[in-house]
């Protein structure tokens, strides 16, 4: 078996030596999350194995968005959402000092108009 170039520079230096691609020769191999978990699309490196198909999952997932938030606008759109178990109210003495606050600073910010 010949040996191969990483092998005979790994032998070689007194260094770690690292690789991608280049064989089992040297230290470690790295590999990009992308190309492992195969969500890499299109170009797919000679040396990368891919061991699941999540470009598949992320398009399923992404389908799923889509729809969820369509459903959302329609709810909104069609008066479905939000519901009164959605909203949060204050207690009505604090909104009525809210609203008296309002008016105070109202006349205070437009010079008493």
């Amino acid at each position: 078996m010949p040996v191969e170039v990483a092998t005979a520079i790994s032998q070689r230096v007194n260094i770690l030596l690292w690789s991608m691609g280049s064989g089992p020769g040297c230290d470690a191999q790295y590999l990009f999350a992308e190309d492992i978990l195969g969500t890499n699309r299109g170009h797919m490196p000679r040396h990368a194995k891919v061991y699941r198909d999540l470009a598949a999952e992320e398009d399923r997932l992404q389908r799923e968005r889509v729809a969820a938030f369509r459903e959302f606008v329609a709810d909104v759109e069609g008066g479905a959402y939000p519901e009164d178990q959605h909203v949060v109210r204050m207690r009505p003495e604090e909104l009525e000092g809210f609203l008296d606050g309002l008016e105070g600073r109202s006349s205070d910010a437009t010079g008493g108009r």
